[in-house]
């Protein structure tokens, strides 16, 4: 709520990024534990093949599918993006406090260093990391995602810096109702989140606002996560760029990856294409009905059915796939649902 005090101890630039390269797997050394974020430990293990696999060819978008010798889906591969969707053991992703909904889900989301070609599966490289990141159960993007949500307990690097626990939207803004979507105000990157200055690649640098300490926007929490904790590069304006962009409009048209769904200015009338980990973007405010200004990640399908999406809201003040102010689905008459236009897989 930009009321956290600013970290006393700020580390080093060298520290911050050190801290970056290593965070995806942090939750599994600072003891995170799956249920403390309203989620279930795995329910079991699944085996592992050591190999045997087939692949399969799709259209629409061109992507990859991995099976197992006994027909199971592995995982899928989509030429242009650098997101794996991989098979693993069925977690359990729920938030009481805003929505009786519940998601359980086999996916796990990684990031791969390039993105994906056909015929990269004939590569050493995918021999090698494939088995790996089948087994791999330390924190993937919807861990991570979750680590800044209800109940999130605070990390820390060994230099001090918090980099993950319950993340607020950004300052009240005075004058707004509490009501209104407008309650909180916007403009809170990851490294206002941080409490910590960030300089990008092209060199320009960027300090925090200490009344921001803590919060981060939706598409913040979206460079928080893929960015920051994930890795994927990211740039300091909407312009072009390597990378992510600053704003939720910028990284519907402007990002790296595969545009799923183009913005026709209207709900689309099919998102059958949609995988778990995609981003989702929305047309939001009234008075800009066709301009994209709100971003999420698309988590799949509830326990009723419905495609459910996790993003930072006003209302919710934070991240959160619950229904405080509109029902977090893509799907009916609810106020997201009418907003949403995009789909980008990274």
């Amino acid at each position: 709520m930009g009321t956290h005090p600013t970290p006393s101890g700020r580390p080093s630039r060298r520290q911050v990024l050190v801290c970056a390269a290593g965070l995806a797997s942090a939750g599994a050394v600072t003891g995170y534990a799956w249920h403390h974020f309203r989620s279930g430990a795995p329910d079991s293990d699944v085996p592992v093949p050591a190999g045997g696999y087939r692949f399969e060819r799709r259209a629409a978008p061109a992507r990859t599918v991995v099976r197992a010798a006994d027909d199971r889906v592995l995982a899928t591969f989509t030429d242009g993006a650098r997101t794996a969707l991989l098979t693993g053991p069925t977690r359990t992703w729920s938030e009481p406090r805003t929505t009786s909904a519940v998601v359980r889900s086999d996916a796990w989301i990684r990031l791969m260093g390039s993105a994906w070609s056909q015929g990269k599966e004939d590569t050493r490289w995918f021999r090698e990391w494939f088995p790996k990141a089948l087994a791999d159960r330390s924190p993937d993007a919807f861990a991570v995602a979750f680590q800044y949500g209800d109940g999130a307990h605070d990390l820390h690097t060994a230099s001090g810096l918090r980099y993950a626990g319950k993340a607020h939207f950004g300052p009240l803004v005075p004058g707004q109702s509490p009501t209104s979507f407008h309650y909180r105000d916007e403009q809170s990157d990851f490294y206002d989140y941080l409490g910590t200055p960030w300089t990008f690649p092209d060199g320009t640098r960027k300090h925090p606002e200490k009344e921001r300490y803590g919060d981060v926007d939706c598409s913040g929490f979206m460079r928080l996560v893929w960015g920051y904790r994930m890795g994927y590069p990211m740039h300091a304006t909407n312009g072009p760029g390597i990378g992510l962009p600053r704003r939720a409009y910028a990284i519907a048209t402007r990002a790296p990856g595969v545009l799923l769904i183009p913005n026709t200015g209207r709900p689309p009338a099919d998102f059958s294409q949609l995988l778990p980990g995609d981003l989702v973007f929305f047309a939001i405010d009234i008075g800009r009905p066709h301009g994209i200004d709100h971003c999420g990640i698309y988590l799949g399908p509830d326990t009723e059915g419905r495609p459910r999406f996790y993003s930072s809201r006003s209302r919710a003040n934070g991240p959160t796939m619950g229904d405080w102010a509109g029902r977090a689905t893509l799907d009916g008459s609810g106020f997201y649902a009418q907003g949403f236009r995009m789909a980008r897989r990274l």
